[in-house]
């Protein structure tokens, strides 16, 4: 039985060693693992000479060496720096050009003739989506998706792959976890204005059948870390409340925080990625996808931090939502 669970291979080859590199990917296909997740930019600001690629070649590596190994590989393309250090304001981007020779570089390292998903790494308004979505039709790809994208930009890419009879965008990667950042800040580690699963994106997703896959769900530990605190932009009176909830289904399941979080967004049918570098953090994960959470536990986590609660003043029906006294608290 296959896992929800996506392995990021992120640090692979730069922070994280490749016997270490090795040891994980053997454990998650081990434990029924599927997805693995790279991008040819991981890791340039790791890497002693400024550029990606390092991931991708340890991955192909890995392949190369376990012939028969029965995964689904998924790297992104975009982001890589047009020379060591100059990112952002100069990276490969989206035009057809770029497109296809990031897209046969991954290809190179990998090892492989096609992949099963292809993610553009991030929006690039200065080549229209139109000629982005013409390129990828002709990549030996089985699925594409975006990540870091804003959903309209998503929905037009989408509609004219369907005008040109091409499998258009069926899955968002984004950040995304418990926790709610602060209206108009962006976590640690989120360079994209548009990174951050919104409300209005996962509706996007769910009315039109798209995948999604939340980065860093676990901020980097600091669910159950104490050497490592929560981020201030999660510092709000919303996320005081959904606290108190996770620490109640916590404990009510004898789970830890993030496995719960971890529990919660499969509950909502998003794939969790996990980008840790150590097995036991891999194995708590793993052990995740087996927690069954309650209909009632995930209605009050989906609920803690909602304020409205029935009016002591409630109106005369018929009576105009402008002349409504509400209570919020």
């Amino acid at each position: 039985m296959t896992t929800p669970l996506v392995l990021g291979a992120m640090m692979f080859g730069t922070t994280v060693d490749e016997d270490t590199s090795f040891a994980l990917l053997d454990r998650f296909v081990e434990r029924g693992g599927e997805w693995i997740d790279t991008a040819d930019c991981y890791a340039f600001w790791a890497s002693a000479d400024g550029r990606g690629g390092h991931s991708e070649q340890v991955l192909g590596r890995w392949l190369a060496a376990r012939p028969g190994v029965r995964v689904r590989i998924a790297t992104k393309l975009g982001a890589e720096p047009l020379e060591p250090g100059s990112w952002p304001d100069r990276r490969e981007g989206l035009s057809p050009r770029a497109v296809q020779a990031a897209f046969a570089g991954s290809l190179d390292r990998l090892g492989l003739d096609r992949v099963d998903l292809l993610w553009l790494h991030q929006e690039d308004r200065s080549v229209p989506i139109e000629q982005t979505v013409e390129a990828l039709a002709a990549l030996p790809a089985d699925r594409v998706g975006v990540s870091n994208f804003p959903a309209w930009l998503t929905e037009r890419g989408r509609a004219h792959a369907l005008s040109l009879g091409a499998r258009p965008f069926d899955a968002l990667q984004l950040n995304g976890s418990y926790l709610r950042p602060r209206p108009g800040t962006l976590p640690p580690g989120v360079v994209h204005r548009f990174g951050v699963l919104s409300d209005e994106q996962s509706d996007y997703a769910a009315e039109h059948g798209l995948e999604v896959w939340a980065y860093t769900p676990l901020l980097s530990g600091a669910y159950d870390n104490p050497a490592k605190p929560i981020p201030d932009v999660y510092d709000h009176p919303g996320n005081t409340l959904r606290l108190a909830a996770l620490d109640a289904v916590s404990v009510e399941t004898g789970a830890t925080r993030g496995q719960v979080v971890l529990a919660w967004l499969v509950s909502r049918g998003v794939r969790p990625m996990l980008g840790g570098s150590k097995l036991h953090q891999l194995d708590a994960a793993l052990d995740a996808m087996d927690l069954k959470l309650t209909e009632e536990q995930i209605r009050r986590l989906d609920a803690a931090d909602h304020f409205e609660w029935a009016s002591p003043y409630a109106a005369a029906p018929g009576t105009p939502h402008w002349a409504r006294k509400t209570s919020t608290r």
